[in-house]
């Protein structure tokens, strides 16, 4: 799977990804580095087929409106230190894995992942 890990999420995220066999880039590996603008995000990841990992309410937004991008993983645990988000995503990968081979647009909580429409 391709993954774009957004601005507000560990740079450690897309290395875990890495490690787990996927392709993944964060926002910082962007030209324009974490100033790269919304739309410019979910251009690339259209053209990449990539799914956008966020916790930017304004990609939602986006998604639910235009289908931009067009694949949207939505973190929605707050503000949790780096390495508990890293243990919830090593913990529910395979989970993940398959909702997002499914599903366009999929919640990563604390407790659940939830497909949204």
């Amino acid at each position: 799977m391709r993954f774009l890990i957004d601005a507000q999420l560990p740079r450690r995220l897309a290395r875990e990804l890495v490690e787990c066999g996927h392709d993944a880039v964060h926002a910082l590996d962007l030209p324009r580095g974490n100033r790269t603008p919304d739309d410019e995000i979910a251009a690339l990841a259209a053209r990449e087929q990539r799914v956008v990992v966020t916790k930017d309410g304004d990609f939602v937004a986006s998604f639910l409106l235009f289908r931009k991008p067009p694949k949207l993983l939505l973190i929605s645990t707050g503000n949790i230190p780096n390495d508990h988000l890293l243990q919830l995503f090593r913990s529910n990968l395979a989970a993940l894995e398959a909702a997002m081979g499914a599903h366009d647009f999929v919640e990563l909580g604390h407790s659940a992942i939830t497909i949204r429409k």
